[in-house]
C-alpha cells in the first residue's frame, strides 16, 4: 500500500496553522475555458469566485420544481442521504443528489459548471460530494465556521488541496436569510483543528459541525486578517469557493427560504486514500470513492 505524506496535520492536542502548500489554480491562467483569465486570476487571489447568473430563470425554474419534488418524496425523507433539521423535522440536506436525480445529473455535467472545475483544478474532474441544500424560513439553522478541506483531508483522505465548490442558488440570496459568508483569502492558511474525530462523526456534524471546529482565537485572527463577505444574488446566481476557504452561515429566522445546491469537484489526480484523523471513512454518499470522471 502508497504511504501518502501527511501535508496538513488536523484534530492533536493543539491547533496548527501554517502556510497552503498547494497551488489555488493548478493550471496557467489563460487556460481555455468559461473563466476568463481575470477571473482565474481573482480566484487565485481571493479563493472565491461569484458569478451573477450560472444558470437563466427557465433554468432555475426545472432544478427548483426537482428539489421540492425530492424534498416531498416520503423514500427520500427515510433515506439515510438525507440529513433532518433537528428541531424543525424538516430536510436540512440530500446528499448525492447527482446519483439520486438525473437533472441534477445533468447539472454537474453542464459545461458552464464542470468546465469551470476543470480550470481551476487542471486536470478531468469527478464528484466528490454533491447534496440539495434547504433552509427554510422562520428559524433553520446555521453552518458553523470550517474549512471544508480539513474535514476532506482529516474524515475522507483527501491529500491535496486540488478540490472546488459550487453553490448554486435556487432561491434568492438576501443579506439576511442565512447566506453564504466567506473570509477572502483565508485559503491561504490551513487551520488545523485540536481535538479527535469521534467515531460516526459525520451524523452529528451533517446537522450541527463541532469536531473540526476553530477557536475562537484563531477566528478573531483570521476575520482580522481577512475580514468577511456576505454572498448575496438573484436564484440562478453561484459562488465558486476554494475548499480551503473558511466559511460558514448564520441562521435563516426570516419568512425567506433559502436553498441551493452544492457541488463539490474533485482533481482525478487527488484521489482519497483513508482518513489522515479518523478512525473510518465516512460513507461513500458523503465522500465518493468512485473517482470516474464527469464527462
Amino acid at each position: 500500500m502508497t504511504t501518502v505524506t501527511d501535508l496538513y496535520p488536523s484534530r492533536g492536542t493543539t491547533e496548527v496553522s501554517i502556510p497552503r502548500r498547494d497551488p489555488v489554480v493548478w493550471g496557467p491562467l489563460d487556460t481555455p475555458g468559461p473563466i476568463a483569465p481575470d477571473g482565474l486570476r481573482s480566484f487565485e487571489n481571493d479563493g472565491f469566485l461569484a458569478v451573477d447568473q450560472l444558470i437563466d430563470e427557465d433554468e432555475v425554474a426545472v432544478y427548483h420544481k426537482e428539489l421540492e419534488r425530492l424534498l416531498a418524496d416520503p423514500a427520500i425523507r427515510a433515506d439515510e442521504r438525507s440529513i433532518i433539521e433537528p428541531k424543525s423535522k424538516e430536510i436540512r440536506s440530500v446528499f448525492e443528489v447527482h446519483r439520486i436525480s438525473e437533472v441534477f445529473a445533468n447539472l454537474v455535467r453542464d459545461e458552464r459548471v464542470v468546465g469551470r472545475a476543470r480550470q481551476i483544478l487542471g486536470s478531468d474532474v469527478y464528484v466528490h460530494q454533491s447534496r440539495i441544500n434547504v433552509k427554510p424560513g422562520f428559524g433553520a439553522g446555521g453552518f458553523y465556521w470550517h474549512s471544508d478541506f480539513e474535514t476532506w483531508h482529516a474524515e475522507d483522505g483527501l491529500p491535496n488541496m486540488r478540490t472546488v465548490s459550487v453553490s448554486i442558488a435556487l432561491t434568492e440570496n438576501h443579506d439576511t436569510n442565512g447566506g453564504l459568508m466567506i473570509m477572502p483569502g483565508s485559503h491561504r492558511t490551513y487551520l488545523g483543528c485540536a481535538g479527535a474525530t469521534p467515531s460516526d462523526n459525520y451524523k452529528k456534524s451533517l446537522q450541527m459541525q463541532d469536531a473540526g471546529t476553530p477557536s475562537d482565537e484563531a477566528l478573531t485572527e483570521l476575520a482580522g486578517e481577512y475580514g468577511i463577505k456576505l454572498f448575496t444574488g438573484k436564484a440562478g446566481s453561484a459562488t465558486w469557493f476554494d475548499c480551503n476557504c473558511m466559511h460558514g452561515s448564520g441562521d435563516n429566522i426570516t419568512p425567506f427560504p433559502r436553498s441551493n445546491v452544492f457541488i463539490v469537484f474533485n482533481s482525478v489526480e487527488n484521489e482519497a486514500v483513508e482518513p489522515f484523523a479518523a478512525p473510518v471513512r465516512r460513507p461513500e454518499f458523503i465522500g465518493a470513492r468512485d473517482f470516474t470522471p464527469v464527462k
